[in-house]
């Protein structure tokens, strides 16, 4: 990747919706070679796809909650019901597995302490867990999509 392929990432993680023309004068070159890198940068796997950004509040899902989860149970099957059982619960929008003290966390959208509630109780339901702690956000001080661009080499 050179500096104009970073440059094209960089307009196009702010706006995915960016025509062609416009990123092409962006970044100093003719649309056709600009077209190219950009279904160079899809066909490595750079871009992964394109989205639509939507605004929680509106959608009436604007609590985050973010749990945190233990498990005692380490194995290949455990993992594949954990994953099956969560895959059906669409307030979940994001799963990490974790070092450290807990196994996952999880990041969870919802209208309001009831609906977190509605979502715990499919959660445990789902697979055996030896713990689970919940963390309501009270205000998101930085979130983006952009990934850094400056530790491509």
């Amino acid at each position: 990747m050179d500096k104009k392929d970073l440059k094209i990432l960089s307009i196009l993680q702010k706006n995915g919706a960016t025509p062609i023309a416009e990123l092409a004068e962006a970044v100093g070159l003719s649309s056709t070679p600009c077209w190219r890198r950009v279904q160079k940068l899809q066909d490595d796997g750079v871009i992964r796809g394109h989205v639509v950004l939507c605004d929680a509040a509106k959608l009436n899902v604007a609590v985050t909650v973010f749990v945190s989860l233990r498990t005692s149970q380490h194995s290949d099957a455990w993992m594949k019901k954990f994953m099956q059982g969560t895959r059906d619960i669409p307030e979940i929008v994001e799963i990490y597995r974790m070092s450290g003290d807990i196994d996952y966390l999880l990041k969870i959208v919802v209208p309001d302490i009831a609906g977190y509630d509605a979502v715990y109780k499919r959660l445990i339901k789902s697979v055996d867990l030896q713990d689970v702690s919940s963390s309501f956000a009270m205000e998101v001080l930085k979130s983006t999509t952009a990934l850094p661009l400056d530790y491509v080499q």
